[in-house]
């Protein structure tokens, strides 16, 4: 099924929720890309334990597909800082977000939005440059299909540049017109000091 063999879908499938799936994602350690940039398949990402972002949400997509769910994605821009992908879900019509990071604020989302501009926005006063404490968030992508990309990319050995290149190349819609630009007010200090918490460490030997 989808390429993957029997001991990657016994883990996988044990993931039948998307409480699960993120859970799963928050014990795995971060890719810290210690010996240059990944987009590793899922795979990949269960042979070397750990991830980031993209590759957590990929491998989000596939559990949700294995469940009878839609493997979207939804790219979340920051011009000045790092852009996030996260897995989308939706239950009983409402949008809801699986989420890998390292970061206190920028996680999973629970099904209580009713389109995916509030689910975007739901992150835009945390998602803020740590060193410029400026407010990043800029657009979010329409929901990105992994089925339109077939299966095999499920299992490759090679990193996967094509599907960080088409998520950053669909459609994105701004957050707020360019003149809002200038009454966006900063992240106070309070913000600052939570915005430092991270769940792994650079020097853990996991990551």
């Amino acid at each position: 099924m989808l390429g993957l063999s029997k001991e990657e879908l016994a883990i996988l499938k044990k993931l039948s929720t998307p409480i699960k799936i993120q859970n799963f994602l928050d014990a795995m350690p971060l890719n810290w890309e210690k010996a240059g940039e990944t987009y590793m398949s899922p795979r990949r990402v269960l042979r070397e334990n750990k991830m980031h972002c993209l590759e957590g949400a990929l491998l989000a997509g596939v559990a949700l597909w294995l469940h009878g769910e839609k493997p979207l994605l939804l790219d979340l821009k920051a011009p000045r800082d790092e852009d996030h992908v996260i897995a989308l879900y939706r239950e009983n019509g409402y949008w809801g977000a699986i989420s890998k990071t390292n970061h206190s604020t920028l996680r999973f989302r629970d099904p209580v939005y009713k389109n995916i501009r509030e689910l975007a926005v739901s992150y835009f006063h945390e998602y803020f440059n740590n060193q410029t404490s400026q407010k990043a968030l800029r657009s979010y992508s329409i929901p990105f299909n992994l089925k339109r990309l077939g299966t095999d990319w499920i299992t490759s050995e090679e990193d996967l540049y094509h599907i960080a290149m088409a998520i950053d190349e669909i459609t994105h819609y701004p957050i707020f017109p360019p003149e809002n630009a200038k009454l966006i007010r900063r992240a106070d200090r309070m913000e600052q000091r939570a915005g430092q918490l991270i769940e792994w460490e650079k020097d853990d030997p996991r990551t």
